[in-house]
């Protein structure tokens, strides 16, 4: 079938015979055929949308299934960070996760006591109760701000609203994880891709009448704020809050040897099956609240915790294509074109084959029967290949060395490995067309500078028509132009301009984030952003002479190591990088950081530490000092405030040239003394 007409009319016949059963499904509860013939019917339009994307410009299957989100909702502030978890995928990454444990809190032969939980698979929220009162639900946004969707959590009748028990804090943050369960899902499958989105979809509803319909649950199963707190563990919390009326998850089980640990999660593994509600691992924390305290987080996650996934759902398919794709950060991927096949709920058409060494490895050909997995039940990938049922004349796979813009590709040499890179990338950066086009998404994109109306497929459009090139020509479209394209009337081009116009106020964690240096995630954004604080500092990266002394203190900053130092060289040594960031600071109103911990011991001191500790590890004191406000860095000068020397194996050298500078040497005895004031 070749005409476009044709092949809009089938489109257009399927999807109404998805709504015409949606209806008699979801309304009228009065299905007429199977959930197999619907499942068929629905897996041909997303084959038909697939094949010819111009189909998704018409009315497309997404925009008949699922709810959808608002974005109209008002952000608030959590009151505790809602940081992201680590994940373990085998027992050796539990090992390593334990051992870390002992050696910050320099506990050598000490028990670590652990809960475990189910890691639910449904959507984390906060709940605020005041006096008793519950008085805001936020959604986990990025993890600083969330949603204001108090009126849809209410909607769900296990969520106690009073809180009567005479023993509850004056300042309650509940943390909690809703969901649906298997056996409501089953009743509206037709309209969700699965249960998360399911639930997901319902909290982001503008009118909450409309939430209340679907059935929502949640497990309550952490805190962030609490005023004042009374108890010592996180079994003791959960004890508490089951008395209080929040629903707790049944399944929670305290681990005291490191062997309980992988015989608990293999056993909730074999009956996850049998549990009403998707949970995709456990959640493993330190027992003891103090200890936790303690421990503290990363940029990333708590270092207390962590998550022990179950392997992932896996389904056999044949490949019927290898393609290449060119990543913001220049990364050459393979990516194989499948048979669609549905693994663990959702309809699979591409799956990952990571680098050329994968293939190598795994000697993946065009034509192969292979086995897939969602990893961590999200990303596509390819496992394994059925040699058995390969065809004879199949032929190896030749990993192009070349990027898709002609260049040259390299294999970059890690200096912490000493290794090469696995992975194949095109050096160009900006002047590398695929690569740009990549990083103007990623500019755009939710996390950095959140500009609705400005998705991928507007940046590939206007790629295409040189209306952007380069980050700044987004604060310089010619909407006049914008007119004459199909598809945008006034409507849609005020509500770009609006969006465009708020962007340009921008934190300074977003904004490093936002230019895509590569192994600078959001939380190492936070990082830099509250060490360099406005910029006018960060600015100070493009000159070499500065980037150099600049470089040697990021080192010591927790969460910074030496491949992200590395990375941020790398990208500042590109002339083409450092005017194309210019020309977008230019249109930015960049907002200063604001330090969580501004107001603490060490508020705008810089400290650096030699020595060990008899107490605490000094990994351990180094976070002190920073979420006491202090910057810890990696070489003495004139700027330094404190030289904290431990009593085990001390730099001479170093307290020497401190006390020719006249810093302040503070002696582990006296940093004791000062936590403790």
């Amino acid at each position: 079938m070749t005409n476009s007409s044709e092949i809009k009319s089938l489109h257009a016949k399927k999807l109404k015979s998805l709504k015409k059963h949606n209806k008699l499904y979801y309304i009228k509860d009065a299905p007429s055929i199977s959930d197999s013939e619907y499942d068929n019917i629905k897996l041909e339009v997303l084959k038909l949308e697939e094949k010819h994307p111009f189909l998704k410009k018409e009315e497309s299957i997404n925009k008949i299934v699922g709810a959808k989100p608002s974005n109209k909702f008002k952000k608030i502030r959590h009151l505790q960070p809602m940081l992201s978890l680590s994940n373990a995928f085998n027992n050796l990454d539990m090992e390593d996760f334990v051992k870390k444990i002992k050696n910050f809190l320099n506990f050598k032969d000490k028990k670590i006591e652990l809960i475990a939980e189910p890691k639910i698979d449904g959507i984390s929220a906060t709940l605020i109760y005041e006096n008793g009162v519950l008085t805001k639900g936020l959604s986990r946004g990025d993890g600083t701000t969330g949603e204001d969707i108090l009126s849809n959590l209410k909607t769900i009748s296990t969520i106690p609203q009073v809180l009567k028990k005479k023993d509850v804090p004056r300042l309650l943050e509940i943390r909690c994880e809703i969901y649906i369960s298997k056996k409501d899902f089953s009743y509206m499958k037709h309209k969700f891709a699965n249960p998360r989105n399911a639930a997901g979809g319902s909290l982001r509803q503008k009118d909450s009448n409309e939430t209340s319909k679907i059935p929502l649950k949640y497990f309550a199963y952490g805190f962030g704020s609490i005023s004042p707190i009374n108890f010592k563990k996180q079994s003791e919390f959960l004890e508490t809050i089951d008395k209080w009326n929040f629903s707790i998850n049944p399944l929670s089980k305290i681990i005291n040897t490191f062997e309980d640990i992988e015989a608990h999660h293999q056993r909730i593994d074999e009956i996850r099956s049998s549990l009403d509600y998707d949970i995709d691992g456990l959640v493993f924390k330190v027992n003891d609240l103090d200890l936790q305290k303690r421990l503290g987080s990363t940029s990333n996650s708590p270092r207390w915790a962590i998550a022990y996934k179950f392997s992932a759902e896996k389904a056999f398919t044949k490949i019927n294509d290898i393609i290449i794709q060119v990543g913001r950060t220049g990364a050459i991927t393979p990516v194989a074109k499948v048979e669609p096949v549905t693994v663990g709920g959702v309809v699979v058409s591409n799956a990952s084959l990571h680098n050329e060494d994968e293939i190598k490895r795994k000697d993946v050909r065009i034509g192969d029967t292979i086995k897939i997995q969602r990893a961590g039940d999200v990303i596509p990938q390819v496992v394994s290949v059925d040699k058995s049922k390969r065809d004879k004349n199949s032929k190896k796979y030749e990993f192009p060395k070349k990027c898709l813009c002609g260049a040259e590709t390299i294999k970059e040499l890690s200096k912490s490995t000493k290794k090469l890179d696995a992975v194949r990338r095109c050096t160009k950066g900006y002047n590398c067309d695929f690569t740009a086009r990549e990083k103007l998404k990623h500019i755009v994109s939710k996390e950095a500078f959140n500009i609705d109306g400005l998705g991928k497929k507007v940046i590939e459009q206007f790629w295409d028509i040189k209306f952007i090139k380069e980050p700044s020509d987004i604060f310089d479209l010619n909407y006049n132009k914008i007119k004459k394209l199909e598809g945008w009337g006034e409507l849609s081009i005020n509500n770009l301009k609006k969006a465009i116009e708020k962007s340009k106020m921008i934190s300074l964690d977003k904004f490093i984030y936002s230019i895509g240096i590569r192994h600078i995630g959001q939380e190492n954004a936070k990082i830099l952003a509250s060490f360099f604080g406005s910029i006018k500092e960060f600015t100070k990266l493009f000159d070499l002479k500065n980037r150099k002394k600049i470089l040697v203190n990021l080192v010591d900053l927790d969460g910074i190591g030496e491949t992200q130092v590395q990375s941020i060289d790398n990208f500042f040594s590109s002339e083409t990088n450092i005017i194309i960031i210019k020309n977008l600071i230019n249109k930015l109103n960049i907002k200063n950081y604001a330090s969580l911990n501004k107001g603490g011991k060490f508020s705008n001191k810089k400290l650096m530490f030699t020595g060990g500790f008899k107490n605490m590890s000094r990994s351990e004191a180094k976070a002190i000092a920073e979420n006491n406000g202090g910057k810890v860095v990696g070489s003495i000068s004139k700027k330094l405030d404190f030289l904290v020397v431990g009593d085990t194996k001390p730099t001479k050298k170093k307290i020497e040239q401190a006390k020719q500078l006249n810093i302040r040497i503070i002696l582990e005895k006296d940093w004791k003394r000062i936590l403790e004031s």
